[in-house]
């Protein structure tokens, strides 16, 4: 499986590609960030970030691209381009048919060192380790990118498997879960819950 990770930022947005599956070794594809002068018009900058994933999406031919979820901060305008940049991430992907994964800070965290309270220094450590690098990967956005693909490569996984054997043990034998979905119109989809 090849994911690619992004970390949504306006002024760097993180992105990070591996290949791998649980239990095996990961391989890095590509590492680096797309970056946009703050004193730049905001749909400039905007549009700069989507250019810049577009043009990694074409190169990395991802299965699947992982998103960090924004959460909410203290300072409102940090987390307001956060979730700009975050937007722009999940519509290039979405664009594509691409399947797209929010990871919180810390699962991504507990993925990577087990501690959903690891600091920059112990993930770009534990990156460096995982992929086999010489060097961390810098600036910290990049590793952070790359930290969200391992965490989807062996989490995500095992999500989608959950979800497909989810979806078949409520369709049956032989059903697709969209025809199962088109067969009961609006109903299929609040099965179980009451009016």
């Amino acid at each position: 499986m090849r994911v690619m990770g992004i970390d949504p930022g306006l002024t760097r947005c993180g992105l990070g590609a591996v290949e791998g599956r649980p239990g095996a070794p990961l391989s890095l594809i590509k590492v680096g960030v797309v970056r946009t002068p703050a004193d730049d018009d905001l749909g400039a900058r905007l549009v700069a970030i989507e250019a810049g994933i577009e043009q990694w999406l074409d190169e990395v031919k991802p299965d699947a691209v992982a998103v960090e979820r924004v959460f909410a901060q203290h300072n409102l305008r940090t987390v307001m381009g956060t979730a700009q940049a975050s937007a722009v991430a999940i519509l290039c992907a979405s664009r594509r048919g691409l399947p797209v994964a929010l990871h919180t800070p810390s699962e991504v965290k507990a993925a990577i060192t087990g501690s959903g309270t690891a600091d920059k220094q112990q993930m770009g450590t534990m990156v460096t380790r995982l992929l086999r690098l010489d060097a961390m990967p810098k600036p910290a956005d990049a590793a952070d990118a790359l930290a969200l693909a391992i965490c989807h490569v062996w989490r995500g996984g095992a999500q989608n498997r959950l979800a497909e054997a989810v979806a078949k043990a409520k369709t049956g034998p032989g059903t697709t879960p969209a025809a199962y979905f088109r067969g009961q119109g609006r109903a299929g989809y609040s099965r179980g819950t009451t009016k």
